[in-house]
């Protein structure tokens, strides 16, 4: 069983950057491919898809995201990243890691429901 562990939240003002880490353990199919994304969701809102990245390393960003964030992975250290720059205020919100391992579609997705492993999240708060 997977399982994923989020990192590297905190605050910062409006302008900096952050980057965020989910660590990855446990045993993964030993057949087909895997996905793997960040989300986001502020309280009282919808988790909202931010970046993905699937096995070929090809990556989608969501609009709020391109240009400023960065998805990447260490599949040495079983770890998945998002570099965050120029953050701004909206970005405020709990991160969430999320992936789906076995015979997948390669199909880029930041819908939810292309996901069914998620951890507790890391909460960024930026100021202005």
């Amino acid at each position: 069983q997977v399982q994923l562990v989020e990192s590297g939240g905190g605050s910062v003002q409006a302008g900096g950057s952050l980057t965020l880490s989910c660590a990855i353990s446990g045993s993964r199919p030993s057949v087909g491919t895997y996905r793997m994304g960040w989300f986001r969701q502020v309280l009282g809102q919808e988790r909202e898809g931010v970046t993905t990245i699937n096995a070929e390393g090809n990556t989608m960003y969501a609009d709020s995201a391109q240009g400023r964030f960065t998805i990447s992975e260490d599949n040495a250290q079983k770890t998945l990243y998002l570099l965050m720059n120029n953050l701004k205020p909206e970005d405020t919100a709990m991160y969430y890691c999320a992936a789906r391992f076995g015979l997948l579609n390669p199909n880029l997705r930041l819908d939810l429901t292309a996901y069914d492993i998620w951890g507790l999240g890391t909460q960024v708060t930026v100021s202005s």
